[in-house]
Order: C-alpha cells, then structure tokens, then sequence
C-alpha cells in the first residue's frame, strides 16, 4: 500500500496553502460557542468563502456540485485547514459531512439538485434527527411514525439530541413507516423542512453551557413523499450510508487538531516542569503515536473508498473506536500537565473542547456499537443473539 502523496497532490496542498495564508488574516473574530445565531453566520460565511474560492465540495461528483477532487485530495484539504487554524465546519456539520454526502449518493437527480447547492454555498443548515428517547444506542428501536396520507407522510413522535436543530433549515429524519415489518426494515429516510407546522424545538444545555443538541417534538409534521430519499422502508440502508460517511470522515480534520493540542501540551510540560515525570513523558509519546495512527489509518480508509467509489467502508468504525478513546485520554493528559485546575482556567472555547470529548465514546454510535460492528463484519465473529 502507498500511503506517499503524489506531485499533483502536493501541487494541491501548495495551492491551498497559499489561499489560506492570504484569506485568514482578514476573517473577523470567532463568536461564542454557546451562540449559535452568531455561530451559524459566521460558519456559513467561511463556506461562502471555500464556495467561491473553489474548495466547498472537494470531493463529491461533479453532478452533484462538488469539485470532482479525488478523496486524497479531500483529506489533504482537512489537513491543512487545520493545521492553518481555519474555522471549523462548525454548524455546517449536518449537511456537509452527513446529509449532503448520503443525498449525493443516494439521492435523485431532483434531490441533489434542490439540496446539495445551497449546502455547498453555505445558504442552508442541516440537523441530524436520528436519536429518540428511550432508544438508547439501538438507532433501529425508533418509535416516529409517517404515515402515508395522499403525497405527504403525517410525521409524530419525538428525537432527541438533535444536533444543530435551533438554527437549521432541514433535518435529516428517520421515521417508521412500517410498524409491522422487523425493525431494521420498516424504516424511511426523509428530508423535512424545519419551518413545517407541528414542529417544536427546546435546545438542550448541556453541562458545557453549549445548546448545540435539541430535543424536537413531532405533531403531525406533514412532509412531501417527494423528500423521501431512497425507497419506502430502505432507510436503514440509506442510514448506514450516513453512518460510513460520519465514522469514516467526518472526525477526520480532528486528529490534526489533537496532534496540535498535544504538541502545546508537551510545550507547556516542558515549561512547568511536569516534562520531569517520565511516566508523564511515555504517556504523551504514546498518545503521539496513536494519533501518528490514526492519520496512517484515515489514509488508508480514504485510499479503500477511492477503490470502492467514495463511500467509506467499515474501517471507519476502527477510526471511530479508537480516537474516540484516544480524544478522552488526550484532555485526561492536559488535565495532569495542567493540573485540574489549571485545566479548567483557559479559555472558553478550551474547556469545551474538554468536556465534549467525554462525549465521543457515545457520539456517532457507541464504542460498544462499533466494537460490535469490527467484530461482525470485519472480524466475521457471529452475531449475538
């Protein structure tokens, strides 16, 4: 396997080094974390500006927008925006990473058409409305009901942890369309406006202070049968192909992000006196070679989906598993360098990023999810009963 970066790649990254170096000086301030208002216009406008200059879409197929770039490419793109510092994809989350790449894929002609550009643009935000209550890791046990009535589905019930629900314009929805069929069967995949009557937003605090998860409440929501993507009770398939593009890129810009957290950390230690513990220091160096890994992994993952047509494999679930845990252990180290209080007195936008990573293990499916998935369909251990 050859994990070296071609001419034309490193052609590329010159010439996104250069855009970034020239455009990111001028970009105002970063607003709170926890106003998400604030935060949509200025994430939208950082994906106007990746819009016009070219970079919005890197690798999704021409016919659907993007830029036709190879996944290489794309990867080189994560890279080096993080490395330069550049916004996050932030509120744009949703329908970049999820939605967007899942209506590519899967999606009719009409459907890309409508969705994808205004995606891409920057003109329209995207929430993930698959968790409900009582569900917990099992994302098949959803109770929402759609119930066919003419050329719409009569939407009710209720999700949870709806990421980026106070400010978006469309959700990615899992509903049951069929309550007679088995579980992972009687599923739909819609795409429903969130300005339709019946529904009920109430962001959630979390202990952060963030309100970037809501709950939504469902009173028959009607939603055209058009914005259905996929057939009538596919939309577990349709999710898995959400789910491969969650677990298989989507964290990908954040290992850069964590190598550079860590090189601060390593710096600070060395500052304070802390670098003294060896047990520190072989504690930093693993965690430098695990995230080392991780990108070697995220290469090889991306070199499998240029083989298999671009929708990433089940090898984003080892990525998923590992730096979920790799994430934790990371601000578990900052917190010894810095001591626990120290660790908790940088800025605000720090402590956030402290305390969500306590959240990875649960994200985008549990560790217990993905260690399932590596066993069955990597491993070809047997399914539990």
């Amino acid at each position: 396997m050859d994990l070296a970066y071609t001419e034309a790649e490193e052609e590329f990254r010159a010439r996104l080094r250069a855009w970034l170096a020239a455009v990111l000086p001028g970009l105002p301030p970063k607003p709170s974390p926890d106003d998400w208002p604030a935060r949509r216009a200025y994430d939208t406008a950082w994906q106007r500006m990746l819009y016009d200059a070219g970079y919005a879409g890197l690798h999704w197929p021409v016919d659907a927008g993007g830029q036709g770039a190879t996944p290489t490419q794309h990867l080189i793109f994560l890279e080096e925006t993080e490395k330069a510092g550049a916004p996050y994809v932030g509120a744009n989350f949703v329908g970049l990473l999820h939605a967007g790449p899942t209506i590519a894929a899967e999606g009719t002609a009409g459907q890309r058409a409508r969705w994808l550009p205004p995606v891409l643009r920057g003109d329209e935000i995207w929430c993930q409305g698959f968790s409900e209550p009582e569900a917990g890791s099992d994302l098949a046990a959803l109770r929402t009901r759609a119930v066919r009535d003419g050329d719409d589905y009569v939407v009710s019930g209720q999700k949870i942890w709806t990421s980026h629900a106070e400010v978006a314009d469309w959700c990615e929805l899992l509903v049951r369309t069929d309550a007679d069929a088995p579980k992972h069967r009687g599923i739909s995949w819609l795409a429903m406006p969130m300005d339709a009557p019946g529904i009920t937003v109430r962001p959630l605090r979390t202990p952060a202070g963030s309100t970037e998860f809501a709950e939504v409440f469902l009173d028959e929501v009607r939603v055209p049968v058009r914005n259905r993507v996929g057939a009538e009770n596919d939309g577990w398939r349709v999710t898995m192909v959400t789910l491969s593009f969650e677990r298989g890129t989507a964290f990908v810009g954040e290992v850069v992000a964590c190598r550079r957290t860590l090189d601060a950390l390593a710096a600070e230690a060395r500052r304070n006196g802390r670098w003294d513990d060896p047990v520190l220091r072989r504690r930093l160096g693993r965690l430098n070679a695990e995230f080392r890994a991780l990108w070697r992994l995220t290469q090889a993952n991306v070199g499998e989906s240029e083989r298999t047509g671009g929708v990433p494999g089940v090898g984003g679930s080892v990525f998923k598993l590992r730096y979920s845990g790799a994430r934790q252990e990371l601000y578990e180290a900052a917190a010894e360098v810095l001591g626990a209080e120290g660790a908790f007195d940088l800025d605000r936008e720090w402590v956030l990023d402290r305390l969500s990573s306590l959240a990875y293990t649960i994200a985008a499916g549990t560790s217990q999810i993905q260690r399932n998935i590596v066993a069955e369909r990597i491993l070809g251990l047997p399914k539990g009963r």
